[in-house]
């Protein structure tokens, strides 16, 4: 009996030791930096990469992958990786109707890459997904015609399994797509003054200024930092010297969802999302960004102002243990706002915009689903890369049903494609929804439902990528392939 009795004892206390390290864990799974930050260092702006135009009439922008040293944070050297430099990339801009060439050379040391055009419609040979692997030493040229509308889109690597460990060490850059229809409109658009890039990344640094790649004991999302970079910009001011300015807001990280609002709450226009132009502004107080997500606002500011751009708790839809672990009750302040004490003028953001998205396909339609769950596959498989999951018709519009059937956060990228939401958990899509689209965060057990139309660029045997933008999971293999025939 007194065995017996000294068994439940320490049954009790092995149970109690456990309960008080869950606790402990639970408790200190939050972030936040409100108030934290002094925003001592002027935000650094990606240079522009001027093309040159070969004899074909191509713009060709050559990028050099590298590997380097940067102090992100002050008196500090951490190692990461960049193109053309030793961390981040530069910003790319084209307009419709050009054809580009990118010469991307790998000067990496030993490591195999890819350079993806997240939200790019583009042959897929020139997709850059997985398929198209940069060796050490090689240099990747592929070409295409920009024909879409002006976006604000990136690139990033794409190697299976590795995109999230190159995506964390900085490798990301702009593309910024133009045309003459949103060149005529009265919005803010001197690059790197009234017309503001901001990609935006956590880390993670150990004490020598290293980066911490470790990940938590629970980590249902992946790596998630607890300092934010904007532009490669640790505690980032911004000065302005206009009443209007346009943000063009990236998010780069692998995991985290921000929630992206000014601390004195107020109102922005919401004017494009990740393929373009919405149809009108709309007014909001908050925008909520899931990795490879893209949006552009146009904020108002008063001469001799301060004011703090911030990510707020975002709305994740998860349980409080999946939510806890995976950013939900995270807050940071991004960046602080100064206005200069004279402010040029600058007209109201136009009342139209852009055409609307056309119609979605009939009843008739062809419709496909797509299950995430767990963290590892779609529709119950994982990636095979010699497997051909989805094949679709040139020029025809689908409906594609992605559910996630999951506790966890899931983001479904399609590759090539803009797509239409047509329903959101049910319901019709909210405002900042219903602009063209290619990436989309996912509740967990929600269904949204969009329409896609797929251009006339076939290739039966190299395919397009579609999956899971937590890159943990994707690199888990939370990705499938489609080819576009005739």
């Amino acid at each position: 009996m007194r065995v017996v009795k000294i068994g439940a004892i320490v049954a009790a206390i092995v149970v109690a030791g456990l309960a008080a390290a869950a606790v402990a864990v639970y408790s200190s799974a939050d972030t936040s930096t409100v108030g934290k930050l002094g925003f001592e260092h002027e935000l650094a702006i990606p240079p522009l990469l001027e093309a040159r135009t070969d004899g074909d009439g191509r713009k060709v922008f050559d990028l050099a992958l590298q590997e380097g040293n940067v102090e992100l944070i002050p008196g500090k050297q951490t190692r990461t990786w960049g193109a053309n430099g030793p961390h981040l990339a530069p910003t790319l801009r084209a307009s419709r109707g050009d054809r580009v060439m990118p010469r991307v050379r790998n000067r990496l040391g030993e490591a195999t890459t890819t350079i993806h055009w997240h939200g790019m419609h583009l042959p897929a040979v020139a997709d850059g997904g997985p398929h198209q692997p940069i060796r050490p030493g090689e240099t990747w040229t592929p070409e295409w015609t920009v024909d879409q509308p002006a976006a604000t889109l990136w690139y990033h690597p794409h190697p299976h399994p590795d995109t999230e460990d190159q995506v964390y060490r900085g490798l990301v850059g702009m593309f910024i797509l133009d045309d003459p229809e949103a060149d005529a409109l009265a919005l803010p658009d001197d690059y790197g003054v009234d017309d503001i890039p901001l990609l935006i990344q956590d880390k993670k640094f150990e004490d020598d200024g290293s980066l911490d790649f470790s990940k938590g004991l629970v980590s249902p999302t992946g790596l998630l930092g607890d300092e934010i970079l904007l532009n490669g910009t640790h505690d980032p001011h911004l000065s302005v010297r206009h009443e209007r300015v346009r943000l063009r807001l990236v998010n780069a990280s692998g995991a985290r969802v921000y929630n992206i609002g000014f601390a004195d709450e107020r109102p922005f226009e919401l004017v494009a999302t990740d393929g373009g132009l919405l149809p009108a502004p709309h007014k909001t107080r908050r925008i909520q960004l899931s990795p490879g997500e893209r949006a552009e606002i146009v904020a108002r500011f008063e001469p001799g102002e301060e004011v703090v751009l911030r990510s707020f708790e975002p709305d994740l839809g998860t349980n409080f243990f999946d939510g806890r672990f995976s950013g939900a009750d995270d807050t940071f302040d991004l960046l602080e706002v100064r206005a200069a004490r004279r402010l040029a003028a600058a007209p109201a953001v136009p009342r139209r915009l852009a055409a609307p998205e056309p119609a979605p396909p009939g009843p008739r339609g062809r419709v496909r689903r797509f299950e995430l769950s767990g963290q590892g596959s779609i529709n119950a498989q994982s990636l095979d890369m010699e497997r051909i999951d989805e094949v679709v018709r040139a020029g025809t519009t689908e409906t594609w049903e992605a559910t996630n059937v999951s506790g966890q956060p899931h983001v479904f990228h399609p590759h090539d494609v803009r797509f239409r939401v047509l329903e959101y958990g049910g319901e019709r899509p909210p405002p900042h929804l219903r602009g063209p689209k290619d990436t989309v965060y996912l509740r967990p057990h929600e269904t949204v439902r969009l329409a896609i139309r797929f251009g006339d660029l076939t290739d039966p045997e190299h395919p397009y990528m579609f999956h899971c933008h937590v890159l943990q999971h994707e690199d888990r293999g939370m990705m499938g392939q489609f080819t576009v025939v005739e």
